[in-house]
């Protein structure tokens, strides 16, 4: 058993600072992700080097206007998927009942899928009445490497900006 009070010991599965020199700056992730690309196709050895999301923002994009009609119909349709799902998988194991599982799974997914979505939808009482979508973003993202090897890894970058 590990001692977590023991000096010089870090927990594994805990979130710990990025170490090492940077090496590039980019405006995007994926431009980030094509130097360390590179680096990899240039024989680099990449696991030195860290993707480092730097002024991180929550940004929600909403993707439109939601509706008493489109809720219903978003509970129903998503849990006529449901139970259609486990009707048949009930219907595979239950030999001779014909289509009844699946009767059965459809009709008790589509009321699961309206009290599912309806009942929280009720609750906002028009104070959300938007779809959205979230994403963590950056301002900017570092690319860092191990101190060993970063001036060769921005020598290397240099040469993939010309």
């Amino acid at each position: 058993m590990t001692n977590p009070m023991r000096p010089g010991r870090e927990t594994p599965g805990l979130p710990t600072p990025p170490k090492g020199w940077p090496i590039g700056s980019y405006g995007t992730y994926a431009e980030a992700q094509r130097a360390v690309d590179y680096l990899s196709d240039q024989n680099f050895t990449v696991q030195d080097v860290t993707i480092v999301g730097v002024d991180l923002m929550q940004v929600e994009r909403v993707i439109g206007r939601l509706t008493w009609g489109k809720v219903i119909g978003g509970g129903v349709v998503s849990g006529a998927w449901l139970g259609l799902f486990f009707g048949l998988l009930v219907s595979l194991v239950v030999t001779g009942a014909g289509f009844a599982p699946i009767v059965f799974g459809l009709v008790g997914g589509i009321i699961f899928g309206l009290i599912s979505t309806t009942i929280p939808y009720a609750a906002t009482r028009g104070q959300r009445d938007f779809a959205s979508t979230m994403q963590l973003v950056a301002g900017r993202y570092d690319v860092l490497c191990d101190p060993r090897t970063a001036e060769q890894a921005r020598d290397m970058l240099s040469r993939l900006a010309t």
